[in-house]
């Protein structure tokens, strides 16, 4: 793995998920992973589970989260935590854009 100190967006493309979500690699290491992930309104980020343990960081946007059992609306400014293997998604409200802080980084995304 080639570690780099900076990351510029203009060298990394937004990559079309479809349903209405991207996502941007922003800068990765062993232990910790940024993604920009970008939401249009309506989009669904189906429930699902994963060994990382996550932080979600609303740049913009209204999103309705679930985590676990419990439902929750976010919005510009405020921030989710995803311990590991916990069932979680997200449903977009308001089109905007999280920042996701995975550790260790997600292989699967690189």
């Amino acid at each position: 793995m080639d570690i780099t100190n900076f990351c510029f967006s203009k060298d990394h493309e937004l990559q079309d998920l479809g349903g209405g979500i991207s996502r941007r690699m922003a800068v990765y290491a062993e232990n910790a992973m940024v993604v920009e992930v970008h939401f249009e309104s309506g989009a669904v980020a189906a429930m699902h589970n994963h060994p990382h343990e996550q932080i979600s960081y609303c740049v913009s946007g209204v999103f309705e989260f679930t985590i676990g059992e419990e439902t929750k609306t976010v919005r510009a400014g405020d921030t989710t935590y995803k311990q590991p293997n916990i069932p979680h998604g997200a449903k977009c409200i308001e089109a905007g854009m999280l920042l996701d802080f995975f550790t260790p980084h997600r292989e699967d995304f690189v």
